[in-house]
């Protein structure tokens, strides 16, 4: 049979083992927590980046579309700086309106 002595110090190096590979198998899931926290992080920064790009965008857009009445000048000023072919755009664009209000005054005439 062991002696005593020798069972004492056999179970207590396993439990010095125990606690070393307890210690180093927890490392490894806290460094892999960690890891994936990181990469979890990084990909928040991304997709926050592009939400404030996103809306800088369409607050941008609605801003154009939604500005007060411009002056007459301001728009003699734009009409100025057009190309011919946004000119004839303009044009078609104004013929378009004009033929939608008399067609409008011709139905409110007709009630």
């Amino acid at each position: 049979m062991m002696d005593l002595g020798t069972g004492l110090k056999r179970i207590f190096l396993a439990g010095v083992g125990a606690i070393a590979t307890t210690a180093e198998k927890s490392k490894e899931l806290v460094d892999e927590l960690v890891q994936k926290g990181e990469l979890t992080v990084e990909q928040g920064k991304v997709l926050n980046e592009e939400l404030k790009q996103n809306i800088t965008e369409k607050v941008s857009k609605t801003a154009e579309i939604i500005q007060p009445h411009e002056s007459a000048s301001k728009i003699a000023d734009r009409m100025e700086q057009m190309t011919p072919e946004e000119l004839e755009l303009l044009k078609a664009k104004l013929a378009e309106i004009e033929a939608a209000g008399t067609d409008n005054e011709t139905e409110n005439a007709d009630e």
